[in-house]
Parts: structure tokens; sequence; C-alpha cells
């Protein structure tokens, strides 16, 4: 992992039918279908849509023989179509269907959690299908979930890091025994910092043993909406950004096809940092303490800085709206705006020439301000600087004028990198002023603004040094970067201002609408504030992935759901129709229900 600058993790090359995988080749992107894969018609219908809406394998759930067999049917009916994306076998329980499906697909996806209790086990399940995927040139993934750890590994690891590096090395291990290198490797998580850490440690793990096989990335169970995508762009973007991953896919609970446009937006996105000016390392080790530590505590001014929340700053410097807010931000930004116009109980930053010391009211001084900051007495100031104007002069004044606040800016294309660069600078300075990150979009369309602001502002906050976060993008609207800033907090679990959704997207083993049930949960509970509901399709991850959820709507059978408490079942084979009404009535049974 390179800091500061854009370097891809080099490794081999996975051939996955027509499209290889890995060393030079550029990410690629996947989706899962979620029709039943029984249904040739509908299962093939779907793959060519998502091919043509470019997703470059196509992943089908095959939880029996039945269902790997008919893998082959809707192979050839693709074929037939001129639709030649390979597609992928996702394997959980049952190995026999791995063995059959490793003779239709391209790759099959397995899941050391579930694969098979016992390593002897094991290795009498999984040799033989390797032998198959050689004899067929099928490619693997070991994906582990960090939902559905096996119970030997839960027991020895718990709910760990290392007990998901522990499995992925355990099946590893046996593949090269048996010279078996046609692998890509995932560790996913609902949980955004989780799914870093562990990517990033196993990294760690695979190259210093030389073992440069290609990376899968993903956030399980993202959700859908500004959630599925904000969720996506942290935890995917911050780990493309450190160069690491091959291929990603996007889970949302939505349609297949909605998926491939935020991965490839986050490709794009990523693929402009490698472009440019590289930024220059730091040799002294000081970077790595950063990155892996976050220990950097600033002083605390009001409620900013230390170990508080990050703060969010709406910039309404052009517009007049407050009331469509939600959640509130802590300051609004009106730039030269008179605070007179605005209610007096409203914290305002205001630029210092327009500032008149009312009630409520900060001065933010720019670049051109510099003689004037230590002349003021506010006892709340911000100073807004681009990331090329921390001059010696400013840095004395950051360190010697402790009511202050930087709001830093940066016009550099390598956004993750330029921020890091002067946190570090500052850090190793021992000037420790509180950090609110500003970043400046052009963008028109918001999901495009939600990616690029989920990698930027994710990374840096996942960093543990960042005290808040503001955006500025004129041709959207204020109160929607504003939710997606308390989203970006909410998914890397800094603060939590909002009901957080774990749901899943489906697929062949989901029997009830899942798209229509998260709406109807959200619908009756989106205004609960810091709880975690997870909306599972079935119960493949559910347990786990539900560990730290509140509340658990797990499908149970068709048009059948299950809720849990705190991970236990608690009510059975519910219909579909009485389900969230039955959720919210054990949410308020349990006193967690806030009107």
């Amino acid at each position: 992992m390179c800091f500061l600058n854009y370097k891809r993790r080099e490794t081999r090359t996975v051939n996955i039918g027509n499209i290889p995988l890995g060393s030079d080749y550029v990410v690629r992107i996947q989706s899962m279908a979620n029709v039943s894969t029984m249904d040739t018609e509908a299962a093939v219908r779907q793959a060519k849509r998502m091919a043509d809406a470019g997703s470059e394998y196509v992943r089908f759930t095959a939880q029996g023989e039945r269902e790997a067999t008919n893998l082959g049917e809707i192979r050839k009916d693709l074929n037939d179509l001129g639709c030649m994306v390979p597609l992928i076998a996702d394997i959980h329980f049952n190995p026999r269907a791995a063995d059959v499906s490793a003779v239709q697909v391209e790759k099959v996806r397995i899941n050391p959690g579930n694969y098979a209790p016992t390593y002897a086990k094991i290795k009498d399940k999984f040799v033989p299908f390797l032998k198959l995927c050689k004899e067929n040139h099928t490619a693997i993934r070991i994906g582990v979930n960090h939902g559905s750890l096996s119970n030997r590994m839960m027991e020895k690891y718990g709910d760990t890091t290392e007990g998901m590096i522990a499995s992925v090395k355990e099946f590893l291990d046996i593949c090269e025994a048996e010279d078996f290198h046609d692998i890509v490797i995932s560790v996913k998580s609902s949980n955004t910092s989780v799914m870093v850490q562990t990517v990033r440690a196993l990294v760690k793990v695979l190259d210093a043993k030389g073992l440069n096989y290609p990376l899968h990335l993903g956030v399980t169970e993202a959700g859908e909406g500004e959630d599925g995508r904000v969720k996506s762009a942290v935890g995917i973007g911050t780990l493309l950004a450190d160069g690491i991953g091959d291929t990603i896919r996007v889970s949302l609970s939505e349609e297949p096809e909605a998926e491939l446009p935020v991965a490839q937006k986050l490709i794009d996105y990523i693929n402009v940092s490698r472009k440019n000016v590289q930024l220059i390392e730091d040799r002294s080790g000081s970077e790595n303490k950063f990155s892996e530590k976050g220990v950097y505590l600033s002083r605390v001014i009001d409620v900013i800085g230390g170990s508080n929340v990050p703060i969010v700053v709406a910039d309404v410097s052009k517009s007049a709206l407050l009331s469509r807010f939600e959640p509130k931000p802590d300051l609004f930004y009106i730039g030269s705006d008179d605070a007179h116009n605005w209610p007096n109980e409203i914290p305002l930053a205001v630029n210092f020439s327009y500032w008149k010391n009312q009630p409520h009211t900060y001065p933010v001084f720019l670049d051109a301000d510099r003689n004037e900051v230590l002349n003021h007495k506010a006892t709340l100031k911000f100073i807004s600087l681009d990331t090329t104007e921390l001059s010696p002069e400013w840095l004395a004044i950051l360190e010697k004028d402790k009511n202050t606040v930087l709001w830093l800016r940066t016009s550099h294309h390598n956004v993750i990198g330029s921020f890091r660069r002067a946190i570090i600078d500052l850090h190793r300075k021992q000037i420790k002023v509180p950090i609110v990150l500003h970043r400046t979009y052009e963008d028109t369309d918001l999901e495009t603004f939600q990616v690029k602001a989920g990698v930027d502002f994710g990374a840096l906050v996942l960093d543990g040094n960042v005290n808040g976060l503001m955006a500025t993008c004129p041709s959207l609207p204020a109160e929607a970067l504003n939710s997606c800033l308390f989203g970006i907090l909410q998914a890397t679990r800094k603060r939590i201002s909002r009901t957080e959704y774990i749901s899943c997207p489906g697929c062949g083993r989901t029997l009830y609408d899942l798209q229509t049930a998260v709406a109807r949960v959200k619908s009756a509970t989106g205004h609960l504030k810091g709880l975690k509901i997870a909306v599972m399709g079935c119960i493949v991850n559910g347990p786990g992935e539900m560990a730290d959820a509140d509340y658990g709507y797990v499908g149970s059978g068709k048009g059948k759901i299950s809720l849990y408490k705190a991970g236990e079942c608690v009510k059975k084979n519910i219909s579909e129709e009485e389900a969230p009404d039955q959720l919210a009535h054990l949410i308020m049974e349990h006193g967690d229900w806030k009107e």
C-alpha cells in the first residue's frame, strides 16, 4: 500500500472465461442476479441486461445440484445469444453443488465459513473440487464473509479480522498444496471499517508470503439509495485508492443493473488519481504510524476536536433553505451574506470581512486575512486554506492561536494524498489544530457526487484524524450534500445520526419481495435515530451480519419472515404483509421506539 500516491498492487493473472482478471488488466465490474437460477428464461434475460449494462461477470446462486446443473443451460442459452459474459456460481452450504458448478461455469465462489464443518472434511470435499476446476479451467473465489465465519474460527478467534484471515489461509494453503492458482480472494463485511481493516491486513499477510492473488472487493448488505452508494464508496473506494482490488461488486438492495453505474463511477474516479503529479512520500515512517494508529488527537475548541464526533458544516452561501436539512448540520456557512438575514439561534460561519461579532456567528479567515487573525478575540475562529497555502506564517498562527479551527481545502486531483500530506505535516510539527476537510465539486449528478465524496472523505475519516466535513457543489441542493456527509460519518461509524439499515441485494435464494420490504421497513422506522436494522433475503449470512444489529428481518421461506432481536430469533414465519408492522411492535416492546 502506497500511502500518498496511487500504485496498484501487483497480482498474478487469473483467467475467467474470456475476461482475465488481475495484473495489468483494468479493475473488473461484476454483479449478481436476483432471479431464480431454475428460471432459465428469466435468468438469461437478466444476465444479458447486466452484461449490456457493464457487468463483466455475472454471478448466480447455486444452492443445490439442480441449480448448479441448470447453470449449464443458462450458459448455453447466453452463448446462443452471442453473450459470452463469464458466469460465477455462488456456493454456501453444499460442496456437491460446487463440484457440479465447476463443470458448468467459468468461476465458482465458495464460502469457507459454511463449506464444511471440520478441517478433515474440508480437505475431503475441497481437494476433489480443485481437481475438477483444474480439468475444466474453472477459477474459484475464496469468499469469506464477516457474517458467516465457521464455528471453529469463531471459537478460536471470535468475530475478528484474524478469524477472517485465518479462514482464507486455511483454504489457500490447500490450494497451494494442490498447485492450484486460479484463485481470487475476498473478505467482506457490512461494517466498512472492519472491511477496510481486514482487507489491508490480508494484503500484508499475502504479500509477505509472496501470494500475489487478485482481490474482489465489496461491502456486504450495503443497502439501497444514498446509504448503499455512500457505504460502498467509503469501503470499496478507500481500498481502490490504496491500489488494492482487481474486481468489485457494489451490493445494493435494488435491481442488479443499478449497481453497475455506481461501480463504474468508483473506478473512473480512482483512475483520476493515477494520472497526477506524484506527491513526495515521507520516508521517516510517520505515514505508517498515521495510517495504522489514527492516534493524533487535536486540541478541543467548543465541541470541535479531541474525541468529539466530527462536525458537519453546510455551505448555504448560495441558498436560503433551512427547513429541509436532516439531520441538522452543526454549522451553516453563509459566506459574505449578512447574518441578520438568518435566524438568531442558527450557528453561522461568516467571511471575516462581513463578520460583525453577533451572537452565534464565527469569523472565517481566508489567506488574504492572515494579518488580522491574531488581532481578533473570537472564541472560535475558522481559517480556510488550500493545502498549498499552508505557509510557515500560517503554521505559526495555527500553533499560537488556540481558538482556531482549520478548514483544509485542496485543489489537487489526488485528493486523499494531498489532504494526508498536509495533515501529516501538521502533526509532525505538533500543531494540534482541529481540522475540517472542505472539498468543492462541480458535479450535476447526485450519485456521482455521493461516490466522489464517499471516496475522498471516507478514506480520511477512517484514518481517524478528521474533526469535521464540509462540501460545496453549486449545482446540487445543499441539503442533499449535508445528508451525504452525515451518511459518510455513519458509514464509518464515527457519528451515528440515523437508523442504519444492513440490507442485502437479494439473490435466487430470496423467497420474498426484498426491495418492497426494505422500502416498507425504512418507511416505518426511518425516524428512529441510532438503531441498526438488518433486512436479509435469507439466513445464509444473516446471523453474523446481524451480530451488531439491534433488530433483524430475515426471509425464512416463501413469503415468510422471521424477526430477530440482538441476534436471537423471537418471531418465526410471519407473512411478509404483516412483518413490517410486527417489526415496529417488536421495537416498541423493547422500548426503542421514539416518535
